[in-house]
């Protein structure tokens, strides 16, 4: 494979219901900046129908072209339309860099993408750098998030990876800003489209997204019983932030999966994250971390997770936390 030949960074523009989902924004802003180390420009890939007016925002965030596939048969995710789709455009225009989020839609398509194309894909990528020579270096955890890998893909293009939603810094909107929207036709073999979508059930979610929220309050196994969940509760309430979890406690049943912070689970960026009866074990860190001010409360004074935290308070997380619900009320009354 002659490397040279290949350019530009891409971003996979997943939309659901015609809508541009976030992740995108966060990629087209790493993008960005990974482009302007290359000297190269940001491109957008975006497959729907009737959904052309969103590659204004994608513009917006940064990409300078967008290549939009209008198709009735893209209106709704599935795997071999969309992945006819990309995989035509990986050979017609030949990108350097291949960028998708981590989601489900994004951890179905990648490896096929990736088979499809006979190159390597790097999952759950935490940091994205350009090395001296010009390779993409992709760091991800390995060994059960026990330590930091960064792989190098040398000899096959594009470089693909996916990233976790709320991993990287979200730039500012211009919508003044000016790029191109380029329509591409695709041949599909639709033959080979057995799937059908049939009916779209949305469960009903409670709350915010935890991705999307200002504060978090989370629990971990210290907090793991009907008393300390509710003092966890009311803390959000009192606050208005979102609750979430540890592992430990989505294990048990307590929280649904989706509200936990973790490796295995959400990566969150909040203003603010209380980390309660949390102890800290690296998998959870991973999630965590890039929080912009930390609250750790745990009885155990060496716990990790005061390693990561702004400000530690050593005691029993429940009686903290209700302390602490009780003040906020006569002060924000």
């Amino acid at each position: 494979m002659d490397i040279n030949q290949y350019k530009d960074v891409y971003v996979f523009a997943e939309q659901r219901n015609g809508n541009v989902q976030s992740v995108v924004f966060e990629l087209v802003s790493k993008s960005r900046e990974l482009a302007d180390t290359l000297g190269q420009n940001v491109v957008a890939v975006l497959l729907g129908y009737n959904i052309e007016s969103k590659s204004a925002e994608l513009i917006g965030y940064g990409a300078d072209k967008v290549l939009y596939v209008n198709d009735k048969d893209l209106e709704h995710y599935t795997t071999e339309p969309y992945t006819q789709a990309i995989t035509a455009i990986i050979e017609s225009y030949k990108p350097s860099i291949m960028m998708l989020g981590a989601t489900t839609i994004g951890r179905d398509l990648g490896p096929r993408l990736s088979a499809r194309n006979t190159t390597g894909l790097t999952a759950d990528c935490t940091k994205l750098e350009i090395s001296d020579d010009n390779h993409l270096m992709m760091t991800r955890p390995a060994f059960g998030g026990n330590l930091m890998a960064t792989i190098v893909c040398k000899e096959h293009r594009p470089q693909m990876s996916t990233v976790r939603p709320g991993v990287m810094p979200l730039s500012v909107c211009d919508m003044t800003r000016q790029g191109e929207v380029e329509v591409v036709e695709i041949e599909f073999d639709r033959s080979k489209f057995t799937v059908q979508i049939l009916e779209t059930v949305v469960e009903a979610k409670q709350g915010l997204d935890i991705t999307e929220a200002k504060i978090l309050v989370s629990g971990g196994r210290g907090v793991g019983n009907p008393d300390g969940l509710k003092a966890l509760r009311d803390l959000a309430e009192v606050l208005n932030a979102q609750v979430s979890a540890s592992r430990a406690i989505t294990d048990l049943g307590v929280l649904p999966h989706d509200k936990q912070v973790g490796q295995t689970g959400k990566t969150v960026r909040p203003d603010l994250y209380i980390a309660s009866g949390i102890s800290g074990a690296i998998q959870h860190l991973a999630g965590m971390e890039e929080s912009d001010f930390i609250i750790a409360i745990n009885k155990d004074k060496m716990a990790p997770i005061f390693s990561v935290a702004d400000l530690g308070i050593v005691g029993d997380a429940t009686a903290i936390m209700k302390r602490l619900a009780e003040r906020l009320k006569v002060e924000m009354r």
